[in-house]
């Protein structure tokens, strides 16, 4: 019987790099924030989500929440973001990078009258895509049902601080 041996000296190099453009990715809308999807689970094997956030004046791209299984990356590329670690607030302008550990409560919005853009990592990805195409849909029901918000916030690993202060909309 002859067994096929595997190779543990020599590397196998593949050729799976992706490649995309400023204007490349696919974008959803949230009511007034676009997400677009840049390194997606898919092509990361589940390791890393890199999305293109832009958040209009005054908008709350999330309250206070945090993750247990995946860590996140802010990278402001315009305006500044109001970012909430704790009980504290910063306000992070362009070439900031703001790195959040799992298990550390945060949020972020936009409260000034210029629009926002960031990029947002997360890793591992954790199949980040499916939680923003559910918020698609929870943020568009009117009213939006607190229930299925909580389950998509928990299925995709993320936990409000607050349950009773946790969609994001300005009171």
């Amino acid at each position: 019987m002859t067994l096929n041996k595997e190779n543990y000296f020599e590397d196998k190099i593949e050729d799976n790099a992706v490649i995309i453009k400023p204007d490349q990715g696919e974008k959803l809308e949230l009511n007034t924030i676009s997400i677009t999807f840049k390194v997606t689970s898919e092509a990361s094997n589940d390791q890393l989500g890199v999305y293109e956030i832009s958040l209009p004046p005054m908008c709350i791209g999330a309250k206070l929440h945090y993750h247990r299984f995946m860590d996140e990356t802010f990278i402001v590329n315009e305006g500044v973001l109001t970012i909430q670690l704790g009980n504290n607030e910063y306000q992070a302008g362009p070439g900031t990078v703001v790195y959040v550990p799992r298990f550390t409560s945060h949020g972020f919005k936009n409260d000034s009258n210029e629009t926002v853009k960031l990029m947002l990592i997360f890793n591992p990805s954790q199949k980040r895509e499916g939680f923003f195409r559910g918020l698609h849909e929870t943020l568009n029901e009117v009213p939006i049902d607190p229930e299925k918000y909580l389950k998509l916030y928990n299925k995709y690993d993320s936990f409000p601080v607050d349950t009773s202060n946790m969609i994001p909309l300005r009171e």
